[in-house]
């Protein structure tokens, strides 16, 4: 058998065993000229990804190291932005719908719609963000003063919930964008929220709904958007700072330090991140390039940068 054959078929073994891993990426590009993407979702082990645009709730799927994306699901008049967004073992993307004050579940092997779920009508919605627990898929709404959970389990959806009012507890809404990033602890247990106007974070315990300002020694995270804990480690990105900010948290989580921030040539106006390794995706949204004047620099993308060790 000729070397070449035999060197392609041995690496396409190891392949399939998961013994080779991606090519190595710098920047994932997105289709389009106006996308202006803000989520991403990303599960551990997966080889894809989904980013999705604020512009008109297309949502794109990526594949490590293959540079470009493609459209994953084209826009609809029900689904006209997207903006945070997680999927789950089951294959579930749960995607929040921004002012639409819409939630939006897909099967990401059928590309389906599971369920469309909709908030309580109010004069301001902006929901934003989610993570899911063991049980549960938690949303942030950067308008109003409420918490949203939709149940869940591996055989169905719950019903959505206005699960948290925030009157009354230490996270006051104030003018501006409220309540941004949420990420949540492996267990379920605490839920861990930014809130951009303010450069807060706190602590929700599940168990009783109770809210904690995080102690972060006078320091703040102000423009504070998409979060992601690793560990005792959370990662904040603040987008107009074109910086994320490493914050080492106490074991309950009630108390954190401000690391070292860390950026990259390749950022444009950040979101949000998800985590493949020791590396994160880094969506770029361009959202100071955005109205009557402004042009983008095309392509769109998603970085991939490496952790500080």
């Amino acid at each position: 058998m000729p070397k070449l054959m035999t060197a392609v078929l041995l690496t396409a073994a190891l392949a399939a065993c998961g013994l080779v891993k991606a090519p190595l990426v710098s920047t994932y590009t997105l289709p389009g000229n106006a996308v202006y993407p803000e989520g991403i979702a990303h599960r551990a082990g997966s080889q894809n990804f989904y980013v999705g645009s604020t512009t008109d709730g297309t949502i794109f799927r990526g594949t490590l190291g293959k540079a470009a994306t493609e459209v994953f699901l084209a826009p609809t008049a029900e689904r006209p932005t997207a903006i945070g967004m997680k999927v789950d073992e089951q294959g579930r993307l749960f995607i929040a719908g921004g002012p639409s004050g819409k939630v939006f579940v897909y099967d990401t092997a059928s590309k389906a719609l599971i369920q469309a779920f909709s908030t309580p009508a109010a004069t301001a919605t902006f929901l934003n963000d989610v993570t899911l627990t063991p049980d549960a898929a938690y949303i942030t709404d950067s308008q109003r003063p409420v918490l949203f959970r939709i149940g869940r389990t591996a055989g169905g959806l719950g019903t959505l919930e206005s699960w948290l009012d925030f009157t009354g507890t230490p996270l006051q809404y104030v003018a501006g964008f409220n309540l941004n990033g949420i990420a949540s602890t492996p267990d379920g247990k605490y839920l861990i929220v930014v809130q951009s106007n303010t450069g807060k974070l706190f602590r929700i315990t599940v168990a009783d709904k109770s809210v904690t300002e995080i102690n972060l020694g006078g320091a703040a995270v102000t423009s504070g958007d998409g979060i992601l804990l690793s560990g005792q480690t959370l990662y904040v990105v603040r987008n107009s700072a074109v910086l994320i900010v490493p914050v080492a948290l106490s074991a309950d989580f009630s108390s954190g330090t401000l690391g070292t921030a860390f950026t990259d040539p390749s950022l444009r106006f950040p979101t949000t991140i998800a985590q493949e390794g020791n590396r994160l995706l880094v969506v770029n949204s361009q959202f100071d390039k955005r109205g009557p004047g402004l042009t983008p620099e095309l392509p769109f993308t998603v970085s991939n940068v490496a952790l500080p060790r």
